[in-house]
């Protein structure tokens, strides 16, 4: 079956009811510059669903002014090779004028969530993500749609966009999806430059110390963030926004993490803003919370040179 593309909102809700009337639908949201980690959500969304629709656009109210909206890479005719081959029946991919006609004023905003971890320092960013992805909710009417655990902290923000708004749809958040050295993929990884790249992998090496100190039995959140802050110490020429352990539903600060907790940090490689995280669970069989960083072979490539 040949992937579908449309642009409009009018003809995406009809081809979507048409589709939902006999089969459960799941939904891939993203901006496109798609990677292995993208098309790993198509994947769980195919297996999980009997048709999948995705979208690309790369939404201009979740930037704020000074930030990447203009250099965001924008990759859409192989985009949609890449799509076409997993499997996605229909593709949205909108204009901004289509998105956001003149006169719209109406926006979606998650309370104190929306302003902790990235959107502490980008503020306005959740608001245009809650806002763009409940637009793309009604639009398409999924039964079903995936989101990437990278993005750990927007995941905890339409998880409570969805649960406060009453929104029919099951949220699915898939594992990171790393390159061979350890790198989170991300669409941003294309801006870095040979040296950004080798330096990008401190994200990592961070979350692996923390990580492995958990494994011996710490359970302080302060003693874990001191050596993700050590390790960022050694290399100046990477700007830390924060290394932080929070809760993950809450996003909010935890000083314990024996009952779980999320570990996450973004920072400034060059002009590149990266994040990365490892959600720590509870272990069944032990009593301090466990995490995995490792790459999943099935969906790796190599690392940039």
């Amino acid at each position: 079956m040949n992937m579908q593309i449309i642009t409009t909102i009018r003809e995406m809700q009809q081809a979507c009811r048409a589709l939902k009337s006999t089969r459960t639908l799941g939904l891939v949201p993203t901006m496109g510059a798609l990677h292995d980690g993208h098309l790993s959500l198509v994947h769980r969304a195919l297996a999980e669903c009997d048709v999948v629709a995705a979208s690309i656009f790369v939404n201009p109210t979740q930037f704020a002014a000074g930030e990447d909206f203009e250099v965001y890479p924008r990759t859409f005719e192989e985009d949609c090779e890449k799509l076409e081959a997993a499997g996605v029946a229909l593709l949205f991919a909108p204009s901004a004028e289509e998105m956001y006609p003149d006169g719209a004023r109406t926006f979606v905003e998650v309370a104190a969530l929306g302003d902790r971890l990235d959107g502490a320092s980008r503020p306005g960013h959740f608001r245009g993500v809650a806002t763009v992805v409940s637009k793309l909710f009604n639009i398409v009417g999924p039964d079903r749609a995936y989101f990437g655990q990278k993005d750990a902290a927007q995941v905890a923000v339409l998880r409570a966009m969805v649960r406060d708004l009453n929104i029919p749809v099951h949220l699915v958040a898939c594992p990171i999806v790393r390159e061979r050295d350890g790198l989170a993929m991300s669409s941003r990884n294309r801006n870095l430059s040979a040296e950004d790249r080798r330096r990008a992998l401190i994200l990592h090496r961070a979350l692996v110390v923390a990580q492995e100190i958990v494994q011996t039995g710490e359970s302080s959140a302060e003693t874990l963030r001191g050596a993700m802050l050590n390790i960022f110490a050694a290399d100046p020429t990477v700007r830390v926004d924060y290394a932080a352990i929070v809760d993950p539903a809450t996003l909010l600060p935890v000083a314990d993490t024996s009952r779980g907790a999320l570990i996450a940090v973004a920072a400034w490689v060059g002009s590149t803003r990266l994040i990365d995280n490892v959600l720590l669970e509870m272990h069944p069989d032990e009593s301090r919370p466990t995490g995995d960083l490792r790459p999943d072979p099935a969906l790796m490539e190599a690392p940039h040179a």
